[in-house]
């Protein structure tokens, strides 16, 4: 029963996401809208860790599966994936070079100022 009750409040969550996206006439996703409702209600304490922590673990355990599908998808049209396999691959790479080298400045540039603000 516990997981039941974890599960139908991170979909009453996704739900409200959901109205938000469609009532909002921005170009965001739901999802976007979904995490931030979330990390609010978390952080406001509206939401305690605990009444969500198993099933969310579960989700974030089995989320590799999910992406069988896309990928199945993308064999499927391989036709068109083929020409441009190369220039996307490096692309990506490239992307995610550049979002570990920001997201650690933040990092230390957050720790720096958490150590200068403690003495």
């Amino acid at each position: 029963m516990k997981y039941l009750k974890q599960f139908s409040i991170i979909i009453a969550i996704s739900f409200t996401a959901e109205l938000i996206k469609y009532l909002v006439p921005l170009p965001i996703p739901a999802s976007i809208y979904g995490l931030v409702l979330l990390f609010l209600l978390l952080c406001t304490g509206a939401l305690r860790e605990d009444s969500i922590k198993e099933s969310a673990g579960f989700l974030v355990e089995i989320m590799p599966v999910m992406f069988i599908p896309a990928a199945v998808g993308l064999l499927g049209s391989w036709d068109a994936v083929r020409p441009i396999l190369l220039p996307a691959v490096a692309m990506i790479v490239a992307v995610t070079i550049a979002v570990m080298a920001v997201t650690g400045r933040i990092a230390q540039r957050m720790i720096r100022s958490e150590e200068k603000r403690r003495g």
